[in-house]
């Protein structure tokens, strides 16, 4: 092999990765939201689940696509562990349909394919052309890249000593070994398979050897949801689990089966003389195969799952992230769970300054500050929780091109901020309690009723804003009626304050601190209008 030819080599193999990659990424950039509104409104029904898993995957061309996104639902409550089961069925039998598409062997208008998306990217206007254009120019690239990669290891099948190591993955342990790790390394088994099919094209590896690397690759492949499952709960580790022991099994199974019987040369008797489309059939065979066999027994695939990975007891004394997944940032199929996950850790973070902002009136009220430690340590949760999310946002900002997600994105920067003036303001409230507790001032009871009043509006308006989305814009006209209300009562209640201030029945400090108090009462309601509108400009009909 001379030196051209191994830089033809790796500039094939280069084309093959990136025209995947451009292919992958404009489709799930132009079925992206779709994806994960489907996977919302799964049911725990095996069949529907294993279908949409198949075609979600047949469509983004990319089981680690779907099984990141499967981790990410589950990682944030919005599905079980049972129901991400049949959707991993089902991702593992989408992502035959690469293998397929490579062995019609479109290698002759491949040119014209990618010429048609780059127009399609360069000259039209419209996002969503866009995204067809990157599909488009994606797959000629791909099959540019495979017949570069073919032409370059025709001379390999003159090298005894390469042609001695290909026959090696006769051994099964070796094959699929070989399979498993070169397909973790590129964390893509439709990439893998492709350049599998490459050297079976070229005569360098028998089809007899190629069947053992490919029941590796399909193990390899796990990877990519295992680096995804770091440091998310325990339920979403265990869908990683359910994801390698399905690979495994088909694995054990298949490779015995083709050691017994001779299930490779069946095969290979069904497209004689196509070794790409042998290697695209025995994949798409041994997905079908394992789907049917596990179908029945999903539920103890999770069972073992729950075994091997037990409930242990969790700390949450300091403060952390519990659906954010910021180690899955970059990885294919990030971008469809990133949403949820801010939305649950920005829901989480609503409902601590609204247990802040209860406590704080409560403080007040009573003039007890000994209720202001717990809202001190979930002020600094807050806190955490609006850095983090944050960066996390500002990052993925920095990356996301697509118009109405970054929208979706930057209204959350400012739902977050938001939601961390109001913990501000409940801080203030609880500091006041502090004070009046120390001068010991005393309130009347019309005060006290009015600082009732004020604190059950808090609470209302807070309680609304944390379901705010079922209802669309009638949410917003409620809010807004409400903070509509909360700016009257300000008015009202200064105004009562100042008579009294006249009548000589207010003292100095316990004047100063109401109308403090006051002020960040008001304020507590601008932020809620402020959030709400953000969810309504966006429409994220979904709860925080």
């Amino acid at each position: 092999m001379k030196i051209t030819d191994f830089f033809a080599l790796l500039g094939g193999l280069a084309l093959f990765l990136y025209g995947m990659q451009m292919m992958s990424a404009g489709m799930e950039a132009a079925a992206g939201n779709r994806m994960k509104q489907i996977l919302e409104k799964l049911t725990a029904n095996r069949f529907l689940g294993v279908a949409v898993g198949a075609g979600i995957t047949a469509v983004i061309q990319s089981s680690s696509a779907t099984t990141v996104m499967v981790v990410g639902f589950v990682n944030s409550g919005m599905m079980t562990l049972r129901q991400a089961v049949w959707i991993i069925m089902g991702a593992n039998i989408g992502t035959t349909i690469t293998g397929q598409l490579i062995a019609l062997d479109a290698g002759m208008i491949a040119p014209l394919i990618a010429f048609a998306g780059v127009v399609m990217v360069v000259f039209l206007k419209k996002p969503k052309m866009h995204h067809i254009g990157s599909i488009l120019a994606g797959l000629g690239v791909l099959f540019i890249g495979m017949d570069m990669m073919s032409a370059a290891m025709m001379p390999l099948r003159e090298s005894e000593s390469f042609i001695s190591l290909m026959t090696r993955f006769h051994n099964p342990i070796l094959g699929i070994l070989a399979g498993a790790v070169f397909t973790a390394i590129i964390q893509s088994s439709s990439a893998s398979v492709g350049i599998l099919q490459a050297l079976a094209g070229s005569g360098i590896i028998p089809f007899s050897s190629a069947v053992y690397v490919l029941f590796g690759q399909n193990i390899g492949t796990c990877i990519t949801a295992l680096l995804a499952s770091i440091g998310t709960n325990r339920n979403a580790k265990r869908t990683t689990i359910i994801h390698l022991s399905f690979n495994i099994i088909g694995t054990v199974v298949f490779t015995i089966v083709t050691l017994l019987f001779p299930l490779a040369g069946f095969v290979e008797e069904l497209t004689p003389g196509n070794p790409a489309a042998q290697i695209a059939n025995m994949h798409t065979l041994f997905n079908l195969a394992t789907t049917a066999l596990l179908l029945p027994f999903g539920s103890y695939l999770a069972n073992l799952a729950e075994h091997l990975l037990p409930d242990k007891e969790e700390h949450t004394d300091s403060p952390g992230l519990l659906y954010l997944n910021t180690s899955a940032a970059g990885q294919m199929g990030a971008l469809a769970i990133s949403l949820e996950q801010v939305k649950n850790e920005s829901g989480r973070m609503l409902e601590l300054a609204r247990k802040n902002v209860g406590d704080s009136f409560e403080a007040f009220r009573k003039r007890d500050a000994s209720l202001i430690k717990p809202i001190e340590e979930r002020e600094t949760e807050i806190d955490y929780l609006n850095k983090e999310l944050s960066n996390y946002i500002s990052r993925a900002l920095a990356k996301e091109l697509d118009v109405g997600e970054s929208q979706k994105l930057s209204s959350y920067f400012k739902i977050i901020g938001n939601i961390e003036r109001i913990g501000d303001h409940a801080m203030n409230i609880g500091g006041y309690a502090r004070m009046l507790e120390e001068k010991a001032v005393k309130f009347s009871k019309e005060e006290k009723q009015e600082l009732k009043e004020m604190q059950d509006v808090s609470e209302t308006v807070l309680d609304e804003l944390l379901s705010c989305g079922r209802d669309g814009l009638e949410d917003l006209t409620q809010i807004s009626a409400m903070e509509q209300k909360m700016d009257d009562m300000t008015e009202r209640y200064r105004n009562h304050m100042l008579g009294r201030m006249r009548k000589g029945s207010c003292s100095e400090e316990g004047c100063i601190l109401y109308s403090e108090m006051l002020t960040d009462f008001e304020r507590i309601g601008d932020h809620a209008l402020n959030i709400s509108q953000e969810l309504a400009q966006t429409r994220l009909k979904v709860n925080l």
